[in-house]
């Protein structure tokens, strides 16, 4: 063997052998989770737990989450903005499930808001032990052209009042010295340069990296702390953007229903931190993963002014390219 050879089978091996590594360590907990895993029953697992509370449960995949959860025979604190879509789901479930109390909190996550303490009095005679950090929204566009207080409230919504929420119920459930559950939903958004949806992009970022470090402080304690990115999903989401985002309405012809996400995201808790939901999840995260962040942006910043959604919403812009 020559010694080009030689040197072209070391590079081969050295580069194949993280690879592989990676892959199969990042696909073993997916595909036990998506195919092996039974849906846990979190009342069993909590030993008797008996509330719990789902933020965003008014529509979509929150609700689908109420439903499930009562499913199981909890009860249920549905905290969502105070309109028609909560009460109605407040309304099916008390028919469905006569045996079961739901409370409902009319609250908006926005800046300067007094929804913790709603959230707060609401609780404050039950042990909630299993918390769903669901409620979230996008914000789309260029940041220059968005006004501040939208950007504002959306980062208030998706990471400050989940980070609170959160708060509140580990304290609690530390305190108490109660076993439970803290899922966000977050989004692989967080793991991407995200042009055109900035805010939303960071604010699935941090949420992603806090679940990992509160699981690391609380698993201990018999307390499960996990994110999941689902892949789209069919629900009012993206109803009111500003702008549409040629990319996200494409993504959009592949959402699942709702209802498919809980028995999955239930499937997560107690297995690890992070759970990929879906193919896009999955294609974003394995097909990223090796291309260095800087180099990514880079890339991606090079391309952007060629892309119909720039091209689009730069004409609202009063610069020019440089």
């Amino acid at each position: 063997m020559t010694l080009s050879e030689s040197i072209s089978t070391y590079l081969l091996y050295a580069l194949a052998f993280p690879t592989v590594f990676w892959l199969i360590a990042y696909l073993i907990p997916q595909v036990y989770m998506s195919t092996i895993r039974s849906v846990p029953n979190l009342k069993e697992r909590y030993d008797g737990a008996s509330w719990a509370l789902v933020t965003g449960s008014g529509s979509g995949i929150g609700r689908a989450l109420s439903f499930k959860l009562a499913d199981q025979g909890l009860n249920v604190v549905l905290v969502s903005l105070d309109d028609d879509h909560l009460r109605d789901t407040v309304k099916c479930l008390r028919e469905r499930y006569a045996s079961l109390e739901f409370r409902s909190v009319g609250c908006n996550f926005v800046p300067g808001s007094d929804y913790l303490r709603r959230i707060a009095d609401a609780t404050s005679d039950i042990d909630v032990r299993c918390v769903f950090n669901n409620a979230g929204f996008i914000v789309t566009g260029f940041v220059d052209q968005t006004p501040l207080p939208k950007i504002l409230s959306n980062v208030e919504c998706n990471a400050t009042a989940s980070f609170a929420v959160a708060h509140h119920f580990l304290e609690r459930m530390v305190n108490n010295k109660l076993s439970g559950c803290v899922v966000f939903t977050s989004s692989v958004a967080g793991f991407v340069p995200t042009p055109f949806a900035a805010s939303y992009a960071a604010t699935k970022a941090f949420v992603s990296q806090l679940a990992c470090s509160l699981h690391i402080e609380v698993r201990s304690l018999g307390i499960d702390v996990c994110a999941v990115h689902p892949s789209p999903v069919s629900s009012n989401f993206y109803e009111k953007v500003d702008h549409k985002i040629e990319l996200m309405e494409q993504a959009q012809k592949s959402a699942v229903g709702p209802e498919l996400l809980p028995d999955e995201i239930l499937r997560s808790i107690g297995c690890c931190a992070l759970r990929d939901l879906g193919a896009m999840a999955w294609g974003t995260r394995m097909g990223t993963f090796f291309i260095p962040y800087n180099i990514f942006t880079e890339i991606f910043a090079l391309a952007a002014p060629y892309l119909n959604d720039y091209k689009v919403h730069n004409k609202n812009r009063k610069i020019k390219n440089s």
